[in-house]
């Protein structure tokens, strides 16, 4: 119960039980102040590498271990601090915007007068003002409007994304009410439902201003607020975004898996290979180190100590600086697309935007393309193109013969039909069509007002009025069209999919019009051509049907109507009946048709991604024949496809059993056709419902996978919002688990774009509501191509190469410290020095891998776009699958195994310098590490196909930094640094010939098998992109040799005066002539 102004009960009412109710405060933020360490820590440590680490760093800590604790210390502190900074900031930037909204000012009445205050201070039962273009700070019950019908006119497109205008009407017993002290003197109680997600009425859809809504066309209202700050609507509607990952993602944690188990694997053969060593006395213990015969019984626990401190050893073959790079390169990459300048709209004057910048990989995935009709194919700007009335088609004198006259200024219509002869009762029918058009609609004239950052009502620089509606055919059909009393209006809904209105006319006469789809309006026609009206292939129709009301019919109707709007309970199911009860026996006048052009480009657009391997889907909520000639148009359908219909019109004419069988049955007998599937929202139904005639009939969803696995495209055409995320779940669920992508650019777009591995909203017409909930936001539908074909193939290749290049580097550092342990005793001696374990992956070979995977282009951008095949070659995860892993960690072993036995075999019993010195431990585990950082670093710059200043100042630098780092660190430099047991190793083993010699000898031999493979693939075996990149390579010769005959050609003409004044024209036929095609043919010209 909600009192209004927060007046109590008169005495004798029932008992007063104030009520506690939360205050007008949003709260969209994680963490506090207080809360964040503990918090943050807590989400960090729950992944399982983070976890891992800490334990290996707090088991340093605990037991003896061969290397210091810093080594794990030290990279764990930077991954967590890298995280909580960049999670801190993002949390920080809720409270700003939290703060913002909760500040917001609000004017609300006490005692007579109008107060200011903020927005988190309402509470239930205040009485608030509200003006034109302000935002409701809450659920709100309208109480009055300075509009003398008590209307409001409200845009919702932060709640549904819908930018169109919507009325809503006071309640009946207070729209008197038009001043403060009238308002606050205003004695009532509301009753209400508990707040629910689903809730849209305490008093009804036509009552309820939501939160968020913005009030427009209307000086002012008041308002009750019924439902504040997380109770409201928009607040318990939200749903954050479940956590989507790539399949990059999950290939990186199945390949640490079986590196955890080859480190644990290599700990235990340590352990055991340990004790079975030692089982010989004389190998226990040295003399000097004899242990008690307390320390002899305790085998368990010393075993369990000693794989600990394997463990330890061997921690470092699992790369924790690999999701702080992997992390960087998201980050840092996606700036790629924001920056890109052909993805910049200047009608808009915004270019892309990432809203996630965890799936960038994933746009070189993508398999299915989900996408939406109108604004995201098509342009969403209706344009009146023709009518029908009685059978005779009239189009507008401003598109006569397909030409837009620009000086038309009149709405004259032109007869198209075959024969000019008319009867004088289509004249009645013609009036009674255009008076439809005229009152059967919602439009108003708006002055200048802003939508989403867009200015509207701006013609050359002055404001002029313009048309607004809660429907864009609305306007254009009226924008088409240029009096009666208006006593009801039946507004439009997705279920009855028709609207109407019931006016008066100056004799006293009654008259019902509705317009509304052909399928909603011809089962309730009882007179009238049906079988003339037909939709024009391609056009958006709207019937328009009309019936005269008597005056005891009209009274019948306005108690419907009230009685319905009046109940508390069944609201909207009594309004439905109502309007059922109403809306029968109509007269068919005729039909309108406007069309929706397509987007620029967008047939190239889908032409280009199916020629990359990905299946586009469109789904709409238009009917067939429209969506189907937008189908063709965009090049979806070709004229060879042969189309399958899965319709509801079949389905009634044949069981769904039947139609699913026989079209199975022709796809897999005629599998080398391109066939094109349409299917409707009702068949669609009855294909996902579950099966409840026994397993006899099997499973349908089943079926119609198959016959959409053997479709290059599908229609699918009447869907409800929700059923387009069911398509979406249900192809996800697929046993190919293939990647999607949904596009759209609605409201009605955001579930199936929340529910696709990738979503992408279009900044359309429809308001901000799909590009807020995407991932991805792109001004048009054009922009797609260049999103998926060249970021996305660039972001795959480079987090592949990156992934496998942390594991390839890891394995060659790690695997020698296996190998020694062969030749110290299984003591857990460290091959390398403190400082190179920790430095390793942090400093020495961190930076070139992260350039490498922000700036490595394989191919060119031009050839990316101008072959669209080539994104087949990285499909299904194709360089990360389980035979190229292999191959990686192989080519590790191999390296780790040459660095090792080659160091060790040739510098065995060998005498170093003059003085008779031999090899130390340190000595030889540097020089190891020296050809291992060598030796990966250039395994990278092989790998590099696009060379810039920065990688060679990175690969390089990086070279050059681990050489100054070790003449640091051996004292050479810093003679400060001379206690440690690095002093002067580094310097003594480049003093040695033996040493350089050995350290190219090695790096070469390392390197060598992995250019050799790749040489025969390219040879044996090219893929796409490897011919791709040696046509390039033949390009960019023969434009330097083109280069250079030009400038010999201009130094000769230079030479000769008269060639001079003719080289302009001499020039280019000799070139084309010589660098021509037919040229090089043997019949070409001589």
């Amino acid at each position: 119960t909600v009192y209004i102004g927060h007046k109590e009960p008169p005495p004798g009412a029932e008992a007063y039980i104030p009520q506690r109710y939360p205050d007008n405060r949003i709260v969209s933020s994680k963490y506090t102040f207080w809360n964040f360490i503990p918090k943050n820590l807590f989400e960090q440590f729950r992944r399982i590498a983070n976890f891992y680490f800490l334990v290996i760093f707090l088991v340093q800590l605990i037991i003896d271990t061969p290397t210091s604790p810093v080594t794990s210390g030290l990279p764990l502190f930077f991954v967590i601090t890298v995280t909580a900074i960049k999670q801190g900031y993002e949390d920080w930037l809720r409270h700003k915007a939290d703060c913002s909204i909760n500040e917001c000012p609000v004017d609300v009445v006490q005692q007579g007068k109008v107060v200011r205050t903020q927005s988190h201070k309402l509470r239930v039962g205040d009485i608030v003002m509200v003006r034109e273009d302000e935002t409701f700070p809450c659920d709100l019950i309208l109480l009055s409007s300075s509009r003398h019908d008590g209307t409001c006119y409200v845009t919702t497109t932060s709640l549904d994304g819908e930018s169109s205008h919507k009325t809503y009407y006071a309640v009946p017993d207070t729209m008197a009410f038009r001043t403060e002290r009238e308002v606050d003197s205003l004695h009532a109680t509301i009753e209400c439902e508990q707040p629910q997600p689903d809730l849209y009425k305490p008093l009804g859809a036509e009552n309820l201003l939501l939160r968020g809504a913005t009030l427009k066309n209307t000086q002012h209202i008041y308002a009750v607020a019924v439902y504040t700050g997380m109770e409201t609507k928009m607040a318990l509607n939200y749903q954050s975004k479940s956590q989507k990952r790539s399949a990059v993602e999950k290939s990186m944690n199945a390949f640490l898996i079986v590196y955890l188990c080859i480190l644990i694997s290599k700990a235990v053969i340590n352990t055991v290979l340990k004790y079975a060593w030692q089982w010989s006395p004389d190998r226990d213990e040295p003399w000097y180190n004899h242990r008690t015969e307390i320390e002899r019984q305790r085998h368990v626990i010393r075993a369990f100590t000693d794989f600990l401190a394997f463990m330890v050893l061997f921690n470092y073959i699992i790369p924790v600086s690999m999701y702080v790079t992997v992390e960087m390169q998201k980050f840092l990459g996606s700036y790629f697309i924001t920056w890109d300048e052909e993805m910049f709209d200047e009608e808009l004057g915004e270019g892309a935007q990432v809203n996630t910048s965890d799936l960038n990989e994933e746009l070189g995935q993508v398999e299915y393309v989900f996408t939406d009709k109108t604004g995201t194919l098509t342009e969403n700007n209706m344009e009146f193109i023709e009518c029908c009335v009685d059978g005779n088609v009239y189009i507008p004198h401003a598109i006569c013969n397909g030409q837009i006259l620009s000086a038309a200024s009149s709405i004259d219509m032109i007869d198209a039909s075959p024969g000019g002869y008319r009867r004088v009762s289509v004249w009645e029918h013609e009036d009674l069509f255009f008076r439809a058009l005229c009152l059967c609609h919602t439009v108003q004239v708006k002055e200048e007002e802003t939508v989403d950052g867009i200015k509207r009502g701006i013609h050359q620089g002055r404001p002029t009025s313009f048309y607004i509606s809660s429907s864009p055919d609305e306007v254009a059909l009226v924008e088409g069209m240029k009096r009666f009393e208006l006593l009801h209006v039946l507004n439009f809904d997705s279920v009855r999919r028709r609207m109407s209105v019931i006016v008066k006319t100056s004799s006293g006469e009654y008259l019902l019009f509705c317009k509304g789809a052909d399928s909603s309006i011809f089962p309730r026609v009882v007179s009238g051509k049906l079988e003339q009206v037909k939709a024009r292939e391609g056009l958006r129709t709207l019937c328009v049907a009309y019936r005269r009301l008597s005056a005891s019919e009209y009274e019948q109707a306005c108690h419907h109507l009230t009685e319905a709007k009046l109940a508390l309970q069944d609201r909207e199911q009594r309004l439905a009946q109502a309007y059922d009860i109403i809306e029968r026996d109509f007269v068919l006048l005729g039909a309108t048709a406007v069309e929706d052009r397509l987007q620029e480009k967008a047939a190239d657009t889908i032409e280009s991604l199916h020629k990359a391997g990905m299946k586009v889907w469109v789904l709409t909520g238009d009917k067939m024949e429209t969506a189907a000639a937008t189908c063709y148009a965009s090049k979806l359908f070709r004229r060879s496809t042969q189309i399958l219909e899965l319709t509801k019109k079949r389905t009634e004419e044949q069981s769904l059993h039947d139609v699913l069988f026989e079209l199975n049955r022709t796809v897999l007998r005629q599998h080398c056709l391109d066939f094109g599937l349409i299917i409707d929202g009702a068949t669609l139904s009855a294909v996902l419902k579950p099966n409840q005639e026994g397993a006899g009939h099997g499973n349908y969803r089943e079926i119609f996978l198959e016959i959409c696995r053997n479709c290059s495209a599908v229609l699918c055409c009447r869907m409800a919002p929700l059923q387009k995320a069911q398509i979406v779940k249900l192809i996800k669920a697929s046993k190919e688990h293939p990647i999607t992508l949904a596009i759209g650019d609605g409201a009605n777009d955001v579930s199936m774009i929340l529910e696709a591995h990738v979503g992408i909203g279009i900044m359309g017409k429809e308001g901000r509501q799909a590009a807020r909930n995407s991932d991805y936001a792109i001004p048009k539908f054009k922009h797609l191509k260049k999103m998926l074909l060249v970021h996305g193939h660039y972001y795959y290749i480079r987090i592949a190469e990156l992934v496998q290049y942390f594991f390839y580097k890891n394995v060659c550092f790690i695997f020698p410290q296996f190998l020694y342990q062969f030749f110290c005793g299984f003591s857990q001696q460290p091959l390398y020095d403190t400082a190179y374990l920790t430095l390793y992956n942090i400093s020495f070979t961190s930076l070139p891998i992260l350039l490498y995977s922000l700036v490595e282009q394989h191919v060119t951008m031009e050839t990316l776009k101008r072959e669209p095949s080539l994104y087949r070659d990285i499909a299904k995860n194709s360089l990360l699958r389980w035979p190229v892993f292999l191959y990686w960690t192989c080519l590790g072993v191999f390296d780790a195994v040459t660095f090792f036995f080659g160091a060790y075999f040739l510098f065995d019993n060998t005498t170093f310098t003059s003085n008779g010195q031999m090899f130390g431990n340190w000595t030889f585990g540097t020089l190891v590490f020296t050809v291992l950082v060598f030796t990966v670093t250039l395994k990278l710059a092989l790998d590099t196909h696009h060379w810039t200043w920065i990688n060679h100042f990175v690969i390089w630098g990086s070279l050059l930094f681990y050489v100054i780092f070790s003449l640091l660190w051996g004292g050479i430099i810093w003679p400060f640094l001379n206690y440690q047991r690095m002093y002067y190793v580094f310097m003594q083993m480049l003093s040695s010939g033996p040493a350089w010699l050995s350290i190219i000898l090695l790096i070469t031999v390392s390197l060598l098998p992995d250019v050799i493979k790749k040489v025969l693939c390219r040879t044996m075996c090219p893929t796409a992109t490897e011919r791709a990149q040696v046509g390039m390579q033949q390009l960019l010769c023969e434009a330097e040799a083109l280069n250079c005959l030009v400038t010999k050609l201009e130094t000769s003409c230079t030479m000769n005066g008269k060639m001079s004044e003719r080289s302009d024209r001499f020039l280019p036929p000799v070139l084309f002539f010589l660098f021509s095609p037919l040229s090089l043919h043997p019949d070409g010209p001589p």
